[in-house]
């Protein structure tokens, strides 16, 4: 029986799939009659793609500045000394080149532009949990994402409080880039681990989608299509960085794979636990998939067989075990699957465990977390 619900459309005015990301944008930026565009790109991507020639020869004098130096985990201060950036250049367009940090930088970018935020003391009423109402954002971005982690679909945006050590999502409805420009040949230049292991992002995405407590045919068919993409595309990848029709097939599957999140899907403790290793941590959220979802998988399994053998199904091996299935992609892609493999102390788990209980992402996990003591025991299973 399906449960009822609702659907809402993200506000976003289009997808653009392979095609040279330098051709649509340009189209882009002419439909939107953007004159002054303040391009976030990572700083090893900008000097790895020769950014600056490149946008000056498709933008011209349209292109008001090149940022770089986004932190991992998009930093508080990082995200208002870019907006200072941006509002000394007159930005009427953000174009963000690169991957989750970066996306989210260009996502904070809008909001500091809309609360005139000017220091990063100033963002604490914005989190999503206490947001006051906003207007419609003056200033929209494009994402062109060379990683898998699907910032881009969402219109939440992590930003993390380097003093207290913890990430806080952020979110307007307008947050979400107005358009979205997947081209897999500005993705080469991206380091291997780094696109693998945001490819297991993804699938934590789609995974989570289709053991969710709350679910809907949509996200289903999303989610199952998203995990044949990415459990083919990526071990294809990683045999030959230069398939370039794979490539675009693992950026597909990262957009099916955000269809439930993006209108509301709940994700759950491979989700929560991952935004506390990161901000907490310091470690890379697909580097936190890869470690956290076998073992979240397996211990749901006691309340969500059935998903789960969906989730198999997805895969092409619906008698297999799912968290197996997982973590033999992550072998197979040799990505870490330890905690202590990424240098997390054993002594931190208590603090990760405490800061875990806060994420939204907890009380809707499958299986009901009672306290910290089940965190700790995921935790403890995955060091």
């Amino acid at each position: 029986m399906v449960e009822p619900g609702i659907y809402r459309y993200p506000k976003m005015d289009g997808i653009v799939f392979g095609r040279p990301w330098t051709e649509v944008l340009a189209e882009v930026v002419a439909r939107l009659g953007a004159r002054r565009i303040f391009v976030l790109a990572s700083a090893t991507l900008a000097a790895r793609a020769g950014l600056d020639d490149t946008l000056a020869t498709r933008l011209g004098t349209s292109l008001a500045a090149l940022h770089v130096g986004i932190r991992a985990h998009t930093p508080r201060d990082d995200v208002v000394a870019a907006a200072a950036a941006a509002r000394a250049a007159n930005a009427d367009l953000i174009v963000t080149i690169g991957g989750s940090s970066v996306t989210d930088a260009g996502k904070m970018l809008q909001l500091c532009f809309a609360a005139n935020i000017r220091v990063a003391a100033a963002l604490d009423p914005w989190r999503a949990a206490l947001r006051p109402l906003l207007p419609a954002l003056a200033v929209r971005m494009v994402s062109i994402p060379t990683t898998l982690s699907g910032a881009e679909f969402t219109a939440l945006a992590g930003c993390t409080d380097l003093e207290r050590r913890v990430k806080e999502p952020f979110g307007h409805p307008e947050m979400i880039p107005h358009t979205v420009i997947l081209d897999p040949q500005i993705t080469l230049h991206t380091p291997m681990p780094l696109w693998l292991s945001s490819g297991l992002r993804a699938v934590d995405h789609a995974v989570e989608t289709l053991c969710a407590v709350h679910t809907q045919p949509l996200f289903e068919a999303a989610a199952s299509r998203a995990l044949a993409l990415l459990a083919r595309s990526l071990p294809l990848t990683k045999r030959d960085p230069s398939d370039l029709s794979a490539r675009l097939e693992s950026q597909l599957g990262v957009w099916l794979s955000l269809i439930g999140p993006q209108a509301g899907a709940p994700m759950g403790a491979s989700h929560g636990i991952g935004h506390a290793l990161g901000g907490t941590a310091g470690v890379a959220h697909g580097v936190t998939s890869c470690i956290m979802l076998p073992h979240v998988l397996r211990w749901n399994k006691v309340v969500n067989a059935e998903r789960q053998r969906s989730v198999a199904a997805a895969f092409g091996e619906p008698d297999a075990d799912a968290g197996d299935l997982v973590a033999d992609l992550v072998r197979r892609l040799e990505l870490p699957s330890r905690l202590q493999a990424v240098g997390v102390d054993r002594a931190a788990l208590p603090l990760i465990a405490e800061v875990s209980m806060h994420d939204r992402h907890i009380p809707t996990n499958p299986r009901r977390i009672e306290g910290h003591k089940d965190i700790m025991t995921l935790l403890e299973a995955a060091w």
